[in-house]
C-alpha cells in the first residue's frame, strides 16, 4: 500500500527545500551501449561508498534519483552535505578513467512525490536548476549555484575553493551566475567552454554595437547640421 503522505494526489503536498547534488558522466552517449550500464554501475559502487550518503540514506534524510546518463541526489538537512560528497566523488572518480564527471549544486524547493513505479522521487524548481547549474559544466567541473556559494562562503573550510563566474544563460533563456568549485587536489579549475563560447560572442558583437551607435551619432549630427542650413 502506498503511504498517503506521499503519493495520494488529493493530500496537499508540504513544499521543502532540497539540496541536490546532479551528475553526469561525459560523453555518456558515445560509449558503447554494452558498457553504458557498466560505467552507470562503477558510479553506483563509488557514490554508495561515501560515508555521508550512507549516514544521510540511513537517517531518510536523501532521495536519489537516476537520470539515465547519472543520478541526482536531493538531501534533506544540511546544506554542505551535497559539497563534501561532491567532493570525495570526484576523488575517488580520479582513480576510474571510465568515469568523467561534471556536477552541479543548487538548494531550493521541492516536492516530494511518486514516480509511475511508487518509487519516492521529488520533483521542483530545486531539482531543475541543479541541472541547468550542471550543464554548465565541463568534465571534472564542480558548479554551484548562488544559493549554495552564499553558504560555502562563510565557511573557511571552503571559502578559498569557491571561484565566481559569473553570469551564463541557460534553458528557456534564463541567466543564473553560477561558482567554480577546485583546489589542487579536485574539480577543473578551467572556465567552463559554454562560458567561454558565450563571452567570446558577446565579445565579436560589441565592435559591431559601436560601429552601429557611431554610426546613428553622424546620421543624428548630419540631420541637426541640415535643420540649422
Amino acid at each position: 500500500m502506498l503511504p498517503a503522505n506521499v503519493h495520494n494526489p488529493q493530500i496537499a503536498r508540504a513544499l521543502e527545500i532540497a539540496h541536490v547534488l546532479f551528475m553526469d558522466i561525459v560523453s555518456y552517449s558515445l560509449l558503447p551501449m554494452n558498457r553504458q550500464p557498466e560505467v552507470i554501475f562503477e558510479l553506483q559502487e563509488l557514490v554508495r561508498a561515501i560515508p555521508e550518503f550512507q549516514l544521510a540514506l540511513a537517517e531518510d534524510r536523501l532521495i536519489c534519483l537516476p537520470t539515465g546518463d547519472g543520478m541526482a541526489l536531493a538531501f534533506f538537512g544540511d546544506p554542505c552535505v551535497p559539497i563534501h560528497c561532491a567532493r570525495e566523488i570526484a576523488l575517488l572518480a580520479k582513480n576510474n578513467s571510465r568515469i568523467s564527471l561534471r556536477m552541479g549544486i543548487h538548494t531550493g524547493p521541492v516536492y516530494r512525490v511518486a514516480d509511475v513505479n511508487a518509487n519516492r522521487n521529488v520533483a521542483g524548481g530545486g531539482i531543475n536548476f541543479a541541472q541547468r547549474v550542471m550543464d554548465c559544466g565541463d568534465s571534472g567541473h564542480i558548479l554551484v549555484s548562488r544559493a549554495i556559494a552564499d553558504i560555502l562562503l562563510q565557511l573557511s573550510d571552503w571559502k578559498t575553493a569557491i571561484h565566481d563566474l559569473g553570469e551564463c544563460e541557460v534553458k528557456h533563456g534564463v541567466v543564473i551566475q553560477i561558482f567554480n568549485v577546485f583546489t589542487d587536489q579536485f574539480g577543473n579549475s578551467q572556465t567552463p567552454s559554454k562560458l567561454r563560447a558565450a563571452r567570446r560572442q558577446g565579445a565579436a558583437a560589441e565592435p559591431n554595437l559601436g560601429r552601429l551607435v557611431a554610426k546613428m551619432c553622424d546620421r543624428r549630427a548630419q540631420e541637426e547640421e541640415f535643420r540649422h542650413t
